[in-house]
């Protein structure tokens, strides 16, 4: 555990500001029945302007009974604390165990009255020593209330995706309060057929009460083992309310009482920014959003959205990654077709996320839009659990460094015992560039095509489908092939899947690698050279043929002359 809680991840520190917050992560939740082959599917998009994209590993360990393991907080690489060790932990991939148990997050912040820094486990712990000691998601919640009660959280409000090869569960915590220990939380399985999504805004709002009917129950020390009831389909803090009721957040009645809007109230930006990220997710699959634009554009925050919607189809993991990559496409909000886009339909905003023309304090404050798919992206992945098969082949793991829009997801099966070269913890950092890693050159390919995203982002898309549509079809043939080998010797089939998931990571590398070359030797200078049948051309001589200088936009230059008048003018008959 050590290993992975000493590195600099940095997502998001504790009391950042409401813009900041806005730059971080992306959850969606796909249940059984909203699948289209009946797995289960979380998605996260880990967001940090400081975060290495890399993918951890943990083999399964036994250790003594009184052993004891350290804390470190994830972001800041602080040592938080000592804890007991589990007698045995299961391997972790990325963020999925051997069993197909998986864990994303999204942090929402909330009340800052509610954080106590005192706390020992802070939101990263809570994630990879919850996928060490838990064999599904009911285990998981099980395990992190165990954690925040004996050890106290010291993180600011999140949101947890959990998922099993049967299961989704959408989690949200928050602590009690400088120097109370624990923290409150409430957690919803999401009903089977529907889907479910958070971005750094909590969405839980109000939530059945323990009626007797087993339907909900109240959390305590004495009755969580009754989380393993299948019928239960809700479980919160027992003081849930309590502590909101002792911090004077609320004062309405038990049944009227909103995690969301008590703990982490909405406001513009956790609208704009967050929640249409989540809208933008459920207006692709439901044809009834339309009625939240007001509310997502942050002008209108009475009407919250739904926790989960029902899709109008079948989603596949492939329908996952592709939204992953979305940038508010052919919505309202589509940032491809402004002048900020520049002249060549950039979907992307630099930082910050809110600006001012002047420096003035009674200038009006503008936004940039807040997309799914953005530049600051240390790794991101789909997490496919299936209940047909065995655990270590039943769960993929599908996992990409950077930019989504311009990533692959990479099949890594969570049965594996050996970490890709290219992935590898340690293969560089953020101020260390490595030839080998393959955040390094995924960086370069999304940079470049930044600068003319229009024509290059096409380059990296179709490579982008070559590779994703080979690895999604050859998927099936692996399945068999493991399982044959596993059902005769388990290492057997476990070495199979380490030996395919390292093959085609390396293949994703090499070829990603080829795409940077391609697409410098194509685009140098603002020119785009020629080509014929995949090749460039060339003169009779050798010599290429002169390049494309396709220019700007009519837009673009309409925009340019309003703002130059007629210093770039050319005269009439100046021989032009």
């Amino acid at each position: 555990m050590k290993k992975l809680l000493v590195i600099g991840l940095a997502i998001l520190l504790t009391g950042i500001l409401p813009d900041q917050i806005s730059q971080a992560c992306t959850n969606f939740l796909v249940t059984k029945g909203a699948s289209s082959t009946g797995s289960t599917m979380i998605t996260y998009s880990a967001d940090s302007h400081e975060l290495y994209g890399e993918l951890y590993y943990w083999p399964a360990t036994d250790y003594p009974i009184g052993t004891m393991m350290d804390v470190f907080e994830w972001d800041t690489q602080k040592f938080k604390g000592k804890i007991k060790q589990a007698t045995h932990t299961y391997s972790v991939v990325g963020n999925m165990n051997e069993h197909q148990l998986a864990i994303g997050e999204t942090t929402y912040t909330g009340l800052e009255s509610q954080i106590d820094t005192t706390g020992i486990i802070d939101y990263g712990s809570l994630i990879y020593i919850s996928l060490q000691r838990a064999k599904n998601a009911r285990e998981a919640i099980k395990v992190m209330s165990d954690l925040v009660s004996e050890y106290g959280y010291g993180s600011s409000g999140e949101s947890f995706s959990i998922s099993d090869p049967n299961e989704v569960w959408i989690y949200e915590i928050i602590g009690k309060g400088p120097g109370k220990k624990g923290a409150v939380w409430v957690a919803r399985l999401v009903p089977d057929g529907y889907v479910c999504g958070h971005a750094n805004q909590a969405r839980i709002q109000t939530f059945p009460l323990a009626t007797g009917k087993k339907k909900s129950i109240s959390i305590n020390s004495k009755d969580l083992r009754r989380i393993f009831d299948p019928v239960v389909e809700c479980v919160y803090a027992y003081d849930v309310i309590e502590v909101a009721r002792a911090n004077k957040l609320f004062s309405g009645k038990d049944e009227e009482f909103s995690f969301s809007d008590t703990y982490a109230p909405v406001t513009f930006e956790g609208a704009r920014f967050c929640e249409i990220r989540v809208w933008s997710f459920f207006k692709s699959v439901n044809d009834d959003m339309d009625q939240y634009i007001n509310y997502v554009s942050g002008h209108d925050l009475s009407q919250r959205m739904p926790l989960w919607v029902k899709p109008n189809r079948k989603l596949s993991n492939h329908d996952l990654m592709n939204f992953m990559r979305d940038h508010l496409e052919d919505t309202q909000f589509d940032m491809r077709k402004d002048i900020g886009a520049g002249s060549f339909g950039s979907p992307y905003r630099w930082r910050p996320l809110t600006w001012k023309v002047s420096d003035d304090s009674d200038a009006p404050t503008y936004c940039n839009e807040r997309a799914t798919a953005t530049q600051q992206t240390g790794f991101v992945f789909v997490a496919e659990c299936r209940n047909w098969l065995p655990d270590p082949i039943g769960g993929i793991f599908w996992f990409g460094v950077d930019d989504a829009a311009t990533t692959v997801f990479n099949p890594i099966y969570c049965g594996i015992t050996e970490v890709p070269e290219c992935f590898e913890v340690g293969n560089g950092d953020l101020l260390t560039y490595s030839p080998t890693s393959a955040f390094w050159v995924f960086n370069q390919v999304s940079n470049f095509c930044y600068t003319r995203y229009d024509l290059m982002s096409a380059d990296a898309i179709k490579v982008q489908s070559e590779l994703e549509s080979k690895y999604l079809s050859e998927i099936l043939t692996i399945d068999e092939t493991a399982l044959a080998l596993y059902i005769k010797d388990v290492k057997q089939g476990r070495d199979y899947l380490t030996k395919y998931s390292i093959k085609s990571s390396q293949n994703t590398f090499n070829r990603w690698k080829s795409l940077s070359e391609y697409l410098l030797v194509k685009y140098m200078d603002g020119n785009i050279k020629k080509e014929k049948d995949g090749n460039f051309q060339r003169t009779s001589a050798g010599y290429p043929v002169f390049p494309l200088q396709p220019g700007y936009s009519d837009s673009w230059k309409k925009s340019i002359i309003n703002d130059t008048g007629t210093k770039l003018l050319v005269p009439e008959g100046a021989g032009h």
